[in-house]
């Protein structure tokens, strides 16, 4: 299935369940249409400004965009967890062309963005995993789902990434709080967690514009890789005092692939020389066919180096057998430029999303490949298997 294959069965997901139906029956939609033509909207382009705080807000104009949250925590144990919060949004249709005075007033269930949003939390074998739904018009301000700039909020329903800053002048990005809680059979999981910046948003690419193939097409996206974490976890009805290290993606676009794209591998590695480092290799979009790859290497200070194509190589080694797919667990990170010749892999295989959108995402640790001395921990995310 490719992702052009994936973008109508996921608008029905989306549709139904934003009205509280169900997912229809069948072959499982894949990752959000992001092969899908993208006429009428607004296109990630190389020359684009990012501006913040307005960036950290939501851009309606073009079809795809997320805020996505991993973190590798340790409790006062030293048992390490892990955890993923991601509110996605996706446009249902272009922008009016209609200047915004001449706009009729949207009808109070009139729909224009749909969004989802995924929780995880990892200990162990164990790997609890939500999913919920919503629905707004991108002129109808706060509704149950949204973002907005300043001061900075992401919720979904009672699920909320929001700023901790009182005074609105100031960067009110720099520290948030984070709650989402789901009930289930195994007596419940979320957590309370608040991020304190401890070092500054990181731009990938050309300065923030991300190609994704060989023809040029790609997305604006940046990060915060510095997030230092305190909280609470609950895990099966029980809470533990945790701390860790998060990383934040933020990231657009109208067409982020080619159609003939079947997925990504990424990765988000906290080295412990203080380093933080950005991989993905999209299968498919290269030149004569093959996969497109790019990586940011990040210093302590934030300074980014870029690693194009050709720079970097990303190698499966070895294979799990995962919700009846077998998934490359285990990997070879090289960026000779760099000196870095690393192995990433998961700490537990069994971290399958069993969402309507499924796909793999957990914890790593990295070692060096001659040596296997550990050289940090990080999250891998695998889609359209």
């Amino acid at each position: 299935m490719t992702l052009r294959d994936m973008l109508p069965g996921l608008l029905v997901v989306l549709a139904l369940a934003g009205c509280g139906g169900e997912p229809p029956p069948g072959e499982t939609p894949g990752f959000a249409g992001l092969g899908e033509a993208s006429e009428g909207f607004v296109p990630a382009s190389p020359g684009m400004t990012l501006r913040f705080p307005e960036d950290h807000g939501p851009h309606p104009a073009t079809r795809i965009e997320w805020w996505y949250l991993t973190a590798n925590l340790k409790d006062a144990a030293g048992e390490p967890l892990g955890l993923q919060w991601t509110l996605f949004r996706q446009a249902l249709a272009p922008p009016e062309e209609a200047p915004p005075e001449a706009r009729p007033v949207p009808a109070p269930w009139a729909t224009d963005q749909l969004w989802m949003a995924h929780m995880a939390v990892s200990r162990g074998a164990t790997h609890r995993v939500a999913e919920r739904f919503a629905r707004s018009h991108s002129r109808q301000g706060d509704g149950q789902a949204g973002v907005r700039a300043r001061p900075f909020a992401a919720w979904l329903d009672d699920w909320r990434l929001e700023s901790r800053v009182d005074d609105p002048d100031a960067d009110t990005f720099e520290r948030l709080t984070l709650v989402a809680h789901q009930d289930d059979a195994h007596g419940g999981f979320g957590y309370r967690l608040e991020l304190t910046a401890e070092g500054p948003l990181v731009l990938h690419g050309e300065a923030g514009f991300s190609q994704k193939t060989a023809d040029g097409q790609g997305s604006m996206y940046y990060s915060q890789p510095f997030w230092r974490i305190e909280g609470e976890v609950t895990l099966d009805g029980e809470t533990r005092t945790v701390s860790g290290r998060g990383w934040l993606d933020r990231e657009w676009s109208s067409q982020l692939l080619e159609p003939e794209q079947s997925g990504w591998d990424w990765v988000a590695l906290h080295l412990d020389s203080g380093h933080k480092l950005m991989a993905y290799r999209l299968r498919g979009g290269g030149e004569a066919g093959g996969d497109f790859l790019f990586g940011n290497v990040i210093a302590p200070d934030g300074a980014a180096t870029p690693v194009a194509q050709g720079g970097l190589r990303l190698t499966p080694l070895s294979t799990s057998l995962v919700a009846g797919r077998e998934l490359p667990t285990r990997w070879r990170l090289e960026l000779p430029a760099q000196g870095l010749d690393l192995v990433v892999e998961a700490r537990h295989s069994e971290r399958w999303m069993t969402t309507s959108v499924p796909y793999w995402e957990g914890e790593v640790r990295v070692s060096d490949h001659d040596s296997d001395e550990a050289l940090g921990e990080g999250y891998l995310e695998m889609t359209g298997y």
